[in-house]
């Protein structure tokens, strides 16, 4: 469905999200990744969100089908932890979406340590569904061992395994713990995203962008920061739909995806991801 309201695809706004959003048409969007601001542990320029504003405008613009990526964390306050995150989903859920899934982000060489607790190395995906996902292209990490061999099944409460010859494939879907490497290199090559005190990895917009969408669809970043999500999906063909109530941060964004095809351009149609789990190599295709 094509939208008809006065806000065009492939462009970044300077506007509140709220307000922007309600210039789109019902079920325009396929796919939002956004990472909305936590608690008051990063400084926005002194800009304030309403998540449960944000959450009734996207249920609206969300096509039937379409997903909600909303990565988030919690601060922590004198050894007690916000749970804001938990509330949030909580509140999408209230305005009508499922939660599909709940994700794990990872982040291989975090420098945040505690001094009577274990080092704080996640944050949440929550994977929000305005019904069942109308596309799923699952990223595989190869099994252990393949070919046919006894199989459990029909486990009742009793726990007593079954087993019945069945045939192990050679791939597997990959597990919802993804992990990633961040900071510059890891993150992004992009010096100029560092602008925003707070990025997330290409490669985890890109991998949900190719999760929950094909190509031509439409993705969305409500507050899109650095513009992450934007030029990721820009890279993987699809439209792409940025809101930035900064002035600064949308100059950043349009820099970013304005930056010379040598630079911005994936390497290889496929690349290797690590299952943070079973350290396994994955092969993903990324356009």
């Amino acid at each position: 469905m094509e939208n008809k309201a006065k806000i065009e695809f492939d462009r970044i706004y300077n506007l509140d999200c709220v307000k922007g959003m309600r210039q789109l048409d019902d079920n325009v969007i396929d796919l939002t990744v956004t990472s909305p601001p936590y608690d008051s542990i990063r400084d926005y320029k002194g800009y304030k969100f309403n998540y449960k504003s944000i959450a009734k405008q996207l249920y609206r613009v969300t096509k039937k089908g379409g997903i909600v990526v909303w990565v988030v964390g919690d601060k922590i306050n004198k050894g007690n932890k916000s749970l804001t995150s938990f509330m949030q989903a909580l509140y999408f859920q209230k305005a009508g979406f499922n939660v599909h899934d709940v994700m794990i982000y990872q982040k291989k060489n975090t420098p945040f340590m505690r001094s009577n607790a274990y080092t704080n190395a996640y944050e949440f995906m929550f994977v929000f569904a305005k019904g069942t996902p109308r596309v799923f292209n699952p990223i595989k990490t190869k099994t252990a061992r393949s070919g046919f061999e006894g199989l459990p099944y029909n486990k009742k409460a009793d726990g007593i395994n079954k087993k019945a010859i069945g045939e192990l494939k050679k791939e597997k879907t990959l597990t919802n713990i993804w992990a990633y490497a961040v900071g510059l290199g890891g993150s992004t090559s992009d010096k100029i995203a560092f602008k925003h005190p707070a990025i997330f990895p290409e490669k985890l917009a890109a991998d949900h962008i190719m999760s929950w969408t094909n190509e031509g669809d439409v993705v969305l970043d409500p507050m899109c920061g650095s513009g992450t999500t934007c030029k990721m999906a820009k890279l993987t063909g699809r439209k792409y739909l940025g809101f930035e109530i900064s002035n600064e941060y949308c100059e950043v964004t349009n820099q970013r995806l304005q930056l010379p095809a040598k630079e911005n351009k994936p390497k290889a149609k496929t690349r290797k991801i690590t299952d943070a789990v079973s350290n396994n190599q994955l092969l993903f295709a990324v356009g």
